[in-house]
């Protein structure tokens, strides 16, 4: 097979939908994910347990930084692939960032669950910096998950005309996420004990 062809059938592939679309269903299965997320991380976060487990618990706290950063450059490349129209690569590319944010998720909770909050220990105008940029990413982190998984859910249905258009406001606000999470991580990790 000619590489031309081989390309368009790869294509292809990514042009049919992948689920069956059911809006409705789609919409109370994203929300009611997006609510317990939500929940459980704002829940968690008030509890610290106290387990001595062995090790430094912010090795989760890396782990959460190598993740989110992973997240970024699998973001840059999906928008790379689909830009040179390889969608079957975007769709991978996308599906790894999203399994690698389920992962990230697992690993903040235990962060959080073992470590408890840690108080930024810098000042003046470095304080602000941190401050601004761990409160906007807080934000967007806690408002974004509904929409990705509703912006995946158009590609996988094959409406890739409302995908994209989501998709314009998603990409950035989730790689602004990805990228400020290992910002913040570096600014307050010399604070861990």
């Amino acid at each position: 097979m000619k590489s031309n062809d081989k390309i368009k059938n790869q294509q292809q592939v990514m042009l049919q939908a992948s689920i069956q679309k059911n809006d409705g269903k789609a919409k109370l299965l994203i929300g009611v994910f997006s609510f317990v997320v939500f929940s459980a991380v704002v829940l968690l976060s008030r509890f610290k347990l106290e387990i001595d487990l062995g090790f430094n618990v912010h090795i989760f706290a890396a782990i959460n930084a190598v993740i989110n950063s992973i997240i970024a450059v699998l973001l840059v490349a999906a928008l790379m692939a689909v830009k040179n129209k390889k969608h079957l690569l975007h769709k991978n590319l996308m599906l790894g960032a999203l399994v690698l944010s389920i992962l990230f998720l697992v690993s903040y909770i235990a962060h959080h669950l073992l470590a408890g909050e840690t108080k930024f220990g810098g000042e003046g105008t470095i304080r602000i910096i941190y401050l601004i940029i761990l409160f906007t990413h807080i934000f967007l982190a806690a408002i974004i998950l509904p929409f990705i998984l509703y912006t995946a859910y158009r590609a996988l249905t094959g409406e890739f005309e409302s995908h994209k258009k989501l998709a314009k406001y998603t990409w950035p606000l989730w790689f602004y996420v990805a990228v400020t999470g290992p910002i913040v991580y570096l600014m307050i990790s010399p604070y861990y004990h």
